[in-house]
């Protein structure tokens, strides 16, 4: 059964990493970037971000640990991001927009370049940290998708989250 994944967010927090939208996996688990094919916690332990390899049931500790946050620009669990429609890619801009509002991470970690273009209605963006904020004050920086999909070589997205200002 497909449950919601719960934010995990706090005021003030270093990065809050936002991606497109829970897979199948997580949506069954209830934890973010659960999809075994998912690379997210290997690329954040290899680009220096934490300690050690944490795993998808760990999600939550990291906002303890080193006030990093998760959430998603949709909440509806899919096999593929291509199953998000332009409603729903809408409302959820509009909500991400408030939860950046409200808490004001330092760093918004935008996993997956769409996710960015979703929200800013840009398009030709580049990788890391942005020119122009979504939100005065926040650094807006974009990854590559951690999705076992992405056809880029796994050092190159390693190399992108190392530059991440925290």
């Amino acid at each position: 059964m497909l449950t919601s994944i719960p934010d995990h967010l706090a005021e003030n927090m270093n990065i809050l990493f936002v991606g497109f939208n829970p897979s199948l996996r997580s949506g069954e688990t209830g934890h973010h970037y659960a999809n075994p094919h998912n690379r997210f916690w290997k690329i954040l332990h290899e680009a220096g971000l934490t300690e050690r390899r944490y795993n998808a049931a760990e999600g939550s500790k990291l906002l303890a640990d080193y006030g990093y946050g998760f959430t998603n620009i949709v909440a509806r669990p899919t096999r593929t991001a291509a199953e998000i429609t332009k409603e729903e890619y809408r409302e959820g801009a509009a909500l991400l927009k408030e939860k950046l509002k409200r808490y004001r991470p330092k760093v918004v970690c935008y996993v997956g370049k769409g996710v960015y273009e979703q929200l800013s209605d840009q398009r030709d963006i580049p990788w890391g940290k942005q020119e122009q904020s979504i939100v005065p004050g926040v650094i807006d920086f974009v990854a590559p998708s951690s999705s076992g999909l992405v056809r880029m070589p796994l050092q190159e997205i390693i190399e992108i989250y190392r530059q991440i200002p925290i």
